[in-house]
């Protein structure tokens, strides 16, 4: 057997054993597969690091580690820039920073502590942080121990119900990105997002409902069952719209939920949405926000104000660009507090868009920066929930 063949065949039983392992192994077993998967490697040592619900923070997973910043750490960059970060580490050798990514949501990064680093070892630590990435994303589904770990403060209710409720932080493939951020964090009463993907097209959807309690949790949630519910129906947009209305007018008749519902056509780039009275989506094109772009007059919010509607909910169009944004957002971004007390604005916000943009970084990042920036300006005390949406459309060059 030539070097090439049985360097294959030691990764295929590296594999094996691993994925056997992973598929028996309880989540706070997993710091010591991956432990042990490391030695076989003939790694030093690995420590998986999850990203806090901030995203501020890498906590470990396990016990003997201290957390590290995401802005301000090795391990942060290679969390930011979804790319391998390599340090020295005094006599030990090195350590190596891999981020840890399921499809396009970034959980955090997986360290490993190595004397030397071959393309062999690297393409193995590789091959490690994926399927890493994969189990957590499976048993933190069914397990309370991630949530615990990467919560830095109790949560309320309200906001626990609705966190219940929501799709990954990000999803997409070769074509589109969709990715959200909520705050604040632990007292979320009545924003949430949706997106979902299919072959040709991806559906999202940004909500509002009226107050900031346990009632307006309720609201949303049936709002996201709504949307649901009409998509895996397989209706059109209109009629998606009627049924969040028709269900929030029979279960919540005295409760109400702005939004915008949106498709988007992955081939093409044709964008079609719903204003249910909500703030207009912002396009941001060549790192600058359109200005009007997208704005359309906006229609009754959804529930009960729509019954007295003598018309079909209206759906606009518009045709988005190669590497095109489109930035959903609910008012409590617009109406936080800057130092003096001033709203941030529309204004001052497309600058924040702009900035957060301009560095080419991932929509997750950008979106991540955007909102640190915005609670950082008012000390993380916002007055109502602050979420965003951003999509970005990214064809594959024609040949």
């Amino acid at each position: 057997m030539d070097t090439r063949a049985a360097v294959a065949g030691m990764d295929e039983r590296l594999l094996e054993e691993l994925l056997g392992e992973a598929h028996a192994a309880g989540p706070g077993d997993l710091p010591e597969v991956v432990a042990r998967s490391a030695a076989a490697l003939g790694l030093d040592r690995a420590v998986i690091y999850l990203v806090d619900l901030q995203q501020r923070d890498l906590v470990p997973l396990g016990e003997g580690e201290r957390s590290l910043a995401v802005d301000s750490s090795l391990a942060g960059w290679a969390y930011r820039t979804l790319s391998v970060r390599v340090e020295e580490n005094g006599a030990a050798g090195l350590a190596v920073w891999f981020p840890l990514v399921d499809g396009a949501e970034r959980l955090g990064v997986l360290g490993v502590w190595t004397e030397t680093l071959s393309a062999t070892r690297l393409r193995r630590c590789r091959m490690l942080a994926s399927l890493t990435a994969m189990v957590i994303t499976s048993k933190r589904a069914h397990s309370d121990s991630f949530a615990r770990l990467t919560r830095t403060e109790s949560m309320r209710l309200p906001a626990e119900m609705l966190r219940a409720f929501l799709p990954p932080r990000t999803i997409g493939n070769a074509q589109v990105v969709s990715t959200a951020v909520l705050e604040p964090a632990y007292e979320i009463g009545g924003d949430a997002f949706d997106h979902s993907l299919t072959q040709t097209e991806l559906h999202a959807a940004i909500l509002d409902a009226m107050g900031h309690d346990l009632a307006s949790g309720l609201t949303t949630s049936v709002a996201l069952a709504g949307c649901r519910n009409g998509r895996r129906n397989g209706v059109q947009l209109p009629r998606l719209v009627e049924t969040v209305d028709e269900a929030l007018s029979q279960w919540l008749p005295d409760q109400f939920c702005t939004g915008v519902l949106l498709e988007l056509d992955l081939a093409g780039g044709a964008l079609r949405w719903c204003n249910c009275g909500h703030p207009p989506p912002l396009l941001i094109r060549d790192e600058h926000v359109v200005a009007q772009a997208l704005d359309r007059p906006a229609e009754p919010p959804m529930g009960m104000p729509a019954q007295f509607m003598t018309a079909p909910r209206e759906v606009h169009e518009a045709q988005l660009e190669p590497g095109d944004r489109v930035l959903l957002y609910t008012d409590g971004v617009t109406e936080a507090r800057v130092h003096g007390g001033a709203q941030l604005g529309t204004d001052r916000f497309t600058d924040s868009i702009i900035r957060a943009t301009a560095a080419g970084e991932p929509a997750s990042e950008a979106l991540r920066r955007l909102i640190h920036e915005i609670l950082d300006r008012q000390a993380d005390q916002l007055r109502d929930d602050a979420t965003m949406l951003l999509i970005e459309w990214k064809p594959p060059p024609r040949p």
